[in-house]
């Protein structure tokens, strides 16, 4: 196993079940709002539908975007709202993050930052793709480089890369500016490896479910809504979907298929400002 692994005990014949949630934006004081969203608020109700809904997972990923006003205090709400769950949960950061403060402060019985989870007949690599001071992502070298090791250390697994920034154009004129600038070179790197079964990200505020046509077939590329703001898809300009806050569930089967939805809070609780130009 690789130093930075972490590995859990299923059967390798039984399906894992993970539950993503991505970009709480929360904030030191638990009655702050961004665009007229309580995040504290809205994330407390997608674990409570979570808790509701779905049948027992395995493990929870949370793809950054944590923190929204960089405080310590931002993260120890984090571990506090989601101890309910009993969960292990890993996290990775987003552009929104300070990865120092995050290694420090996410710190709990059931939180982890291994990059590597090893999981029944699965490999979940947790990367990195900030660049320090840009809301656009960057793969870097050594991210790959830390790819190709895990495959190579585990090559019978099949792998689910998890990461914050979007590698593909999602049709936002003005988030698209903020992607993982070398998505596509990546892609193609990507399709090299027939482990690779799936990308996963937040970052986007919005549901996307695509495939890539690899060398050794489909991968799965997925994002996430926010459990907080959505933004409205399709959009040349910023702009705020009304559609309620989420998370995604995913079933990795023991023959390298993925299933997955995403699930949404009932009702309409949650009112983000039309008006808002950014944040």
């Amino acid at each position: 196993m690789l130093k930075e692994a972490a590995s859990y005990s299923v059967a390798n014949n039984k399906t894992v079940r993970l539950v993503q949630i991505t970009d709480p934006h929360l904030f030191a004081d638990p009655d702050a709002q961004l665009l007229g969203v309580n995040t504290a608020h809205s994330l407390e109700a997608v674990l409570n539908t979570l808790n509701a809904t779905a049948s027992p997972a395995d493990v929870m990923l949370v793809t950054g975007d944590i923190s929204q006003d960089y405080t310590d205090k931002s993260y120890h709400n984090f571990i506090e709202a989601i101890k309910p769950i009993g969960l292990p949960c890993h996290y990775l950061p987003g552009n929104h993050d300070d990865l120092r403060l995050m290694n420090l402060h996410m710190q709990g019985d059931n939180v982890h930052g291994h990059k590597c989870i090893y999981i029944g007949q699965w490999q979940i690599l947790m990367l990195n793709t900030t660049v320090k001071g840009s809301p656009g992502g960057i793969m870097p070298d050594t991210e790959c480089e830390f790819i190709e090791r895990a495959i190579a250390t585990a090559s019978d697994k099949h792998v689910l890369l998890a990461m914050h920034h979007n590698p593909i154009f999602v049709g936002c004129l003005w988030l698209d500016n903020h992607w993982m600038k070398n998505g596509d070179e990546f892609l193609a790197w990507v399709s090299n490896f027939p482990q690779i079964k799936g990308l996963l990200w937040g970052h986007v505020h919005q549901t996307i479910e695509e495939t890539y046509q690899g060398h050794f077939g489909n991968i799965k590329l997925m994002a996430t809504p926010s459990t907080c703001i959505q933004f409205k898809p399709k959009s040349d300009y910023f702009a705020l979907d009304a559609l309620q806050p989420g998370y995604r569930l995913l079933d990795l089967n023991a023959d390298g298929s993925i299933l997955t939805n995403v699930y949404r809070v009932p009702g309409e609780h949650f009112s983000p400002d039309k008006d808002a130009g950014g944040y």
